[in-house]
């Protein structure tokens, strides 16, 4: 699977590795090239999965503001709910286009 914004690859990882939540697919850390994201300020609490942290994304020299997200350290409950840790595994919406 792969994140990406106007035909750069942001993301990349086998889609047994990525996560599927509320369809959306959550990325390991690993695989993101974090220097494509800003962590924004943005505040935001799931009520079952936790505190989020959202991230903008950098499109050449526009910001794209919070268009990825991740959970730094989720509610235990809502790992349980999920079924895996996805503690920082990141998320991408609107203009990252996330494909096989």
């Amino acid at each position: 699977m792969k994140a990406v914004i106007n035909g750069t690859v942001i993301a990349e990882a086998p889609k047994e590795d990525l996560i599927a939540i509320e369809g959306n697919w959550y990325f390991p850390p690993s695989s993101v090239k974090s220097d494509y994201l800003v962590e924004s300020a943005t505040p935001y609490t799931c009520p079952w999965k936790g505190e989020c942290q959202y991230f903008s994304v950098k499109d050449g020299d526009e910001t794209l503001k919070d268009r990825a997200w991740s959970y730094p350290t989720p509610y235990s409950s809502g790992i349980d709910r999920v079924g895996k840790d996805f503690s920082n595994y990141v998320a991408f919406w609107k203009e990252v286009n996330v494909s096989e």
